[in-house]
């Protein structure tokens, strides 16, 4: 899923207002942000130490759903710091860890993600749980420009907090045959099916193009 075109049709004019100038986009992939923007993808190097690879500073970094996949995103994030000229803003986004791994790490939708994410929670079911206002607040000189989660189209009915378990006997059995023809594109996405899922399994929603399960964050540092 192309998350960045997914949440560009969000946007409004901040967010468009962030994106002028020069600039890069981290963990890219066939999705960039705009069409001028520097790509930088795995094939040009580790984003975990990008300050290694790319040795100028841009207006905005952006970098959509590649945070979580960061060996240290705390430290990972102060060098995409380094990037930012002052004036500029780092613009990222990460899965929320309550919309997307729905109480269980590792991710069951995503064994590459190494931390989850809230936007401000005293405490978390999560033993990787990074906060992100208090992320915004370690950067230096930084300014918090916006910082939300972004539900749409998201259904609160289907959130299943903590693990999958395996219902009995014949319910199990067409669970798996739905799955099964679903992956095989034989299936829409059918709401009363996913409902009757969700009492024993969590359902990623974030597979239709219309729903986000995330938290979206704006910093600006200071010229």
């Amino acid at each position: 899923m192309n998350e960045t075109s997914k949440s560009r049709k969000f946007w409004g004019p901040l967010e468009r207002s962030v994106l002028i100038g020069t600039g890069i986009d981290i963990g890219c992939g066939p999705d960039p942000v705009t069409p001028t923007v520097r790509q930088f993808d795995l094939a040009d190097g580790d984003a975990n130490h990008i300050t290694r690879h790319v040795h100028e500073q841009f207006d905005f970094v952006y970098a959509s759903h590649c945070l979580e996949h960061m060996h240290d995103p705390r430290q990972a994030v102060l060098e995409w710091w380094q990037l930012v000229k002052p004036g500029g803003h780092l613009f990222f986004i990460v899965p929320d860890e309550d919309l997307y791994e729905q109480g269980v790490f590792p991710s069951r939708f995503n064994d590459d993600h190494k931390a989850t994410f809230t936007v401000d929670k005293a405490q978390s079911w999560s033993p990787v749980s990074i906060n992100v206002r208090a992320l915004a607040a370690s950067l230096p000189g930084g300014e918090l420009v916006s910082l939300e989660l972004q539900h749409h189209g998201y259904d609160r009915r289907l959130l299943r907090h903590g693990p999958d378990v395996r219902p009995p006997g014949w319910p199990y059995f067409w669970i798996r045959v739905y799955r099964r023809l679903r992956s095989m594109g034989w299936l829409p996405w059918l709401e009363p099916v996913e409902r009757w899922r969700s009492h024993w399994f969590a359902v990623d929603q974030t597979k239709r193009a219309d729903t986000l399960a995330q938290i979206q964050c704006i910093v600006r540092k200071r010229a």
